[in-house]
């Protein structure tokens, strides 16, 4: 399991605009000046057609490779149940293509010569994510073996619209491929988190009720026309939820994921390690659930009493006033006073853990997940919400929905939906639709 550890290996540089940028030859994020590792995590082949045809079998090798489940010839064959005859064939075509390169021996066993170890070429292309939060944009550079290139963090508020954005994001990814020796002809593909409802077919936010002007924005398209490469656009949290599926044990899913902060957000990975969507991309969208209180407090979708509007990080700090009818903190604020132990704000995050732990159980019951995983910047600086909610889903659901429960806290912490973007990029320019044109690429490249 990928675990979290500071690093000082990177080093980070300005770039335009005034975005932090941190670049390395490791598997480093940063957040700010802070830079830390994260491990490889699982590339699954999901809804593959016939495995006989040589871009389906292509790309189960590929994926299998670079997620590390497989990387040499007999853990292929046990991995993927394909012949050893067809493995070889098709491995040979990616070999010859440049996306595989053979490496060195494996351990040598008891019986046999060692295998030679296969890897993804890190020179294949790269996965550019592009993480659109209420106050900043996340841009990260991967290659394909899941190795961070560069990052960049960029304050940027979402309420100035999403042309505002679109610009920001296509001149910090130019910065960012620069600052390695790149250009855009590198980008297989660009993940887009936004923290709303996405129509993910057509790359579009619908109606999301804390991006103001954004709603129906061809985002996909806008970003494709400037960076020439596909744009796959999804919500924040089912992206992860994705992550955070792929840095647990198997045994671990079906995983609800619960984001809290300037809203509140469900992310659902069903026990195939599929996202569960729904119909028409809404699916997760538990902020607008009604919440077990009497509040009468409207939320900005129009209800009263969505757990959003009554149990969210900026919720909780707009009912921390003072004794002389101070205006309502802000997010950073409340934190702080958490971290110092702040008793009313404390209160305030016990009782919208109850809030929350209702929903999480009425939710337990709809879905029986094997694992809840609360995320959110909430959870990196009290228990208080964990308990809360645990307590809540315990005392609210029935046993046999609970008797193998594991209720925590996210094991990628703010890195999970980062995770998520390059694990659904990676799926995608390795999937069976593109890897035969990337190996004809490479090849005519060569020659």
């Amino acid at each position: 399991m990928p675990k979290n550890s500071p690093t000082g290996m990177g080093h980070t540089q300005a770039a335009p605009g005034g975005a932090r940028v941190a670049t390395s030859d490791r598997r480093t994020l940063a957040s700010g000046e802070t830079q830390h590792e994260i491990g490889t995590v699982r590339i699954e082949a999901h809804g593959q057609r016939r495995a006989t045809e040589p871009a389906v079998v292509m790309s189960i090798i590929a994926r299998a490779v670079t997620g590390g489940s497989a990387v040499t010839r007999p853990q292929l064959v046990e991995a993927t149940s394909l012949a050893r005859t067809t493995i070889e064939t098709n491995l040979g075509l990616l070999i010859a293509g440049g996306v595989v390169v053979e490496g060195g021996a494996s351990r040598q066993s008891r019986y046999g010569r060692p295998a030679s170890l296969l890897a993804l070429s890190a020179d294949v292309g790269v996965v550019l994510v592009a993480e659109v939060t209420p106050h900043h944009l996340r841009l990260v550079v991967a290659d394909m073996t899941q190795a961070v290139r560069a990052t960049s963090t960029v304050d940027h508020p979402i309420g100035d619209g999403p042309d505002a954005s679109v610009a920001v994001i296509d001149a910090g990814l130019d910065a960012l491929l620069a600052s390695i020796g790149l250009d855009r002809r590198s980008a297989r593909v660009l993940v887009v988190s936004v923290p709303g409802p996405v129509d993910v077919h057509r790359g579009v936010p619908v109606r999301p009720p804390i991006m103001p002007g954004w709603d129906e924005f061809p985002l996909a398209e806008a970003l494709r026309s400037r960076l020439h490469c596909p744009v796959l656009v999804d919500n924040d949290v089912n992206l992860m939820a994705l992550g955070e599926s792929r840095a647990l044990p198997t045994d671990q899913l079906p995983l609800l994921l619960v984001k809290v902060g300037t809203g509140i957000g469900g992310g659902i990975v069903a026990a195939d390690g599929e996202v569960f969507r729904g119909a028409d991309g809404a699916a997760g969208d538990i902020g607008h659930i009604r919440a077990h209180v009497a509040e009468d407090v409207v939320c900005t979708c129009g209800n009263v009493d969505c757990v959003e509007a009554v149990a969210s990080l900026e919720a909780m700090a707009r009912k921390l006033t003072g004794p002389d009818g101070r205006p309502a903190v802000s997010q950073e604020s409340l934190l702080e006073l958490l971290r110092s132990g702040d008793g009313t704000a404390t209160r305030l995050v016990r009782d919208a853990a109850t809030s929350i732990g209702g929903v999480v159980a009425t939710l337990v019951h709809c879905y029986n997940p094997a694992r809840v995983a609360l995320a959110g910047r909430l959870t990196s600086v009290s228990d208080d919400l964990l308990a809360g909610v645990r307590s809540a889903v315990y005392r609210r659901a029935l046993p046999l929905a609970t008797r193998n429960l594991t209720i925590a806290h996210s094991v990628l912490g703010a890195d999970s939906g980062i995770v998520g973007g390059l694990v659904l990029g990676i799926e995608y320019a390795l999937g069976p639709d593109r890897i035969q044109d990337l190996v004809r690429d490479r090849l005519e490249s060569r020659r």
